[in-house]
């Protein structure tokens, strides 16, 4: 996924990663902190359907993936 980090959403999309990075979060958590109805700022859908973070088990995680994108414009 090629995200475009000069638009909200691309801003987002690393402050959600780095929110998610900072401890470990349950989908619970993940879901009560960002999910939204707004189709304008899907940055959870877009964090997930870009392998920018991964589960394991009730925990939501930085995939390798995002921790690239983070490092590079973190």
């Amino acid at each position: 996924m090629a995200t475009d980090l000069d638009t909200p959403t691309g801003h987002l999309t690393l402050q959600f990663l780095a929110w998610v990075d900072e401890r470990p979060r349950t989908y619970a958590q993940v879901m009560e902190a960002w999910r939204t109805s707004c189709p304008r700022m899907p940055v959870w859908e877009d964090a997930v359907d870009g392998g920018l973070v991964e589960f394991a088990g009730r925990d939501v995680r930085v995939s390798d993936a995002g921790r690239a994108l983070l490092g590079r414009h973190g």
